[in-house]
């Protein structure tokens, strides 16, 4: 039977693990067979403790392992040859111009993580590509990308209009906490929009349920004009629609993306802060260009979860860090400026997720044991196929796009 190795991260401010101890001990329970070999780490949100307590094995060396879950991407000099990864390779958004769209970890050359898979002979699986055959994912951090995400976007709201912010997300860890924060803060004058309809999406909603801040429905938020905070969701049937005029439907949007434009503009002119909570494919259009900027006179904060530079949200013009989450940018030059009155705020942390990381920890790994190891130590039902990037270095058919990028 298989060893399953848990590399250490290789980036010091990713605490988040792909499985947690008691997920071990559970699949130990259900086949005494399995070994798991968990490289020693001080900074992962579970101690080694933990690990050792429900059978798992710590070892540097990860040399007899069949498959090495991560999460983030591995440092490509660490990556041992002829073995089986699954993480998040950040390289299913390498655009038609051959450019990544940095989602993933900065200073990250994707090209050079690919050359070595290549190199190495590695057979490469990608967390995010797990999906069934309507293309839906099976697992992903997404919702507490989008509980925390929205947690600082609305810590952002605060520090813009010089009103008490409450301790940010990774000083408490703690859901429950968060919550009981935004539930005693005003949010005076928000106008909020949150876009999409995924994970993302839903987790962000979940947590405005917290606030005080009223949801009204799309067209009351057009149409009508409110004195209290309010926010409304957009999903994507509502900020794109069919450029052929027909009605829309989302199966065919995720087809043919390029079918679509984005209808965004009509609700941004009333809008305090967006929060972007959607998926976007590079082949979907924008939400909207620089040159809209000038006529959404009262944005002033952007909360972009999505965090794809050159992505759907043109202001993000880099990712932040959990540490500095924040940047002020200028709406005359799209440059980076200290706060003033002609900047809007932008909120794009790369790794929200890992602010709370045993909450978002144990969610994700409870979706690896029950919708990836079957199908990865037993019979494959096609999920861990349409995965699979590189088998022993090879690209496969559907990834076959990525030579022209690795090679470029």
């Amino acid at each position: 039977m298989p060893n399953i190795g848990i590399v250490k991260e290789y980036r010091s401010d990713e605490k988040r693990t792909p499985l947690v101890p008691q997920d071990i001990e559970l699949m130990l329970k259900q086949n005494s067979n399995l070994n798991f070999l968990v490289q020693p780490s001080k900074n992962r949100c579970f101690s080694d403790e933990e690990y050792l307590n429900k059978g798992a094995k710590l070892s540097e060396n990860l040399d007899q392992c069949d498959y090495i879950f991560g999460v983030k991407e591995i440092e490509p000099t660490l990556i041992i040859p002829n073995k089986s990864y699954i993480f998040f390779s950040h390289t299913a958004k390498v655009q038609s111009d051959n450019s990544a769209a940095a989602q993933g970890t900065p200073g990250m050359d994707k090209k050079e993580l690919l050359k070595e898979i290549e190199k190495k002979n590695i057979t490469l699986i990608d967390y995010e590509n797990i999906r069934d055959n309507t293309n839906k994912r099976y697992l992903g951090f997404g919702r507490f990308a989008g509980i925390v995400g929205c947690y600082n976007s609305l810590n952002l709201y605060l520090e813009t209009f010089n009103l008490p912010t409450m301790p940010r997300a990774f000083h408490e860890n703690s859901y429950e906490i968060l919550k009981q924060n935004v539930a005693a803060r005003e949010f005076p004058k928000a106008k909020i929009v949150i876009t999409g309809d995924g994970r993302v999406a839903r987790g962000s909603l979940e947590f405005m349920k917290y606030t005080k801040i009223k949801e009204i429905s799309p067209q009351d938020y057009i149409n009508k004009d409110f004195n209290e905070p309010v926010f409304c969701n957009l999903p994507t049937s509502c900020y794109t629609e069919n450029i052929d005029g027909k009605k829309f439907e989302l199966q065919h949007f995720i087809n043919f993306p390029k079918k679509y434009i984005s209808i965004l503009d009509k609700y941004m002119k009333k809008t305090v802060m967006l929060i972007s909570s959607h998926y976007w494919d590079p082949n979907s259009p924008k939400l909207f260009d620089k040159k809209n900027i000038y006529d959404y006179k009262n944005l002033k904060v952007i909360g972009d979860i999505t965090c794809d530079i050159n992505g759907s949200i043109p202001t993000t013009i880099r990712s932040t860090s959990i540490e500095n989450p924040y940047f002020y940018l200028n709406k005359s030059t799209f440059l980076e400026d200290k706060k003033n009155n002609n900047t809007f705020a932008i909120m794009a942390v790369d790794n929200l997720p890992s602010e709370l990381p045993r909450d978002s920890s144990m969610e994700f790994s409870s979706g690896i044991v029950n919708e990836v190891m079957p199908y990865l130590i037993g019979e494959d039902d096609g999920r861990i196929e349409r995965a699979t990037i590189t088998a022993k270095g090879q690209l496969l058919p559907r990834y076959s796009y990525l030579k022209s990028y690795i090679n470029n």
